[in-house]
């Protein structure tokens, strides 16, 4: 191999570890003609609760698909303490919630010294536009309570014009 095409090979390398480990903000809004404002979306939620730590799905009431995701993948996928029983839960899994009557909000600590908490909101967004349906949670050193993270999310939804 010449130094030209191992250069060339190392600058691809590069750009593709660069692209899978930039953040997934926004990454699906909009695809598939969900027509939902993902960039006042991006900046309404990063106002509200944005922190390194958070996630937000918004997906189709009727069919659950995701058609809005804030946050990385890493912090969608992971499994935290479910906080309301002894399972574990990720955002996806935890968007079955959200089309339950009542609205879901836990906390408790992430870890067993308590030096970290998670908080968890499912449930319904008010919108006269669209019928979704939404997942969020944070955890870390500064995670919101659920409660704090729905009364939060609920202003950012109406500020992005959902």
């Amino acid at each position: 191999m010449t130094l030209l095409t191992f250069k060339r090979a190392t600058a691809i390398l590069l750009l593709v570890v660069l692209c899978a480990c930039s953040s997934k903000s926004g990454g699906v809004a909009g695809i598939g003609g969900s027509g939902l404002p993902s960039s006042q979306l991006d900046a309404q939620i990063a106002a509200a609760i944005g922190d390194p730590t958070t996630c937000v799905l918004l997906a189709d009431k009727a069919t659950g698909k995701v058609l809005y995701t804030y946050g990385t993948d890493f912090n969608c996928s992971r499994g935290l303490p479910a906080c309301d029983s002894q399972t574990t839960l990720n955002a996806k899994a935890a968007l079955q919630f959200a089309t339950e009557p009542n609205s879901r909000f836990a906390s408790c600590a992430s870890l067993p010294d308590g030096s970290r908490m998670v908080g968890w909101a499912e449930g319904a967004v008010q919108s006269t536009k669209h019928s979704l349906v939404y997942s969020a949670v944070m955890e870390g050193q500064r995670a919101l309570p659920g409660h704090e993270i729905n009364a939060r999310l609920y202003d950012a939804f109406s500020k992005a014009g959902l």
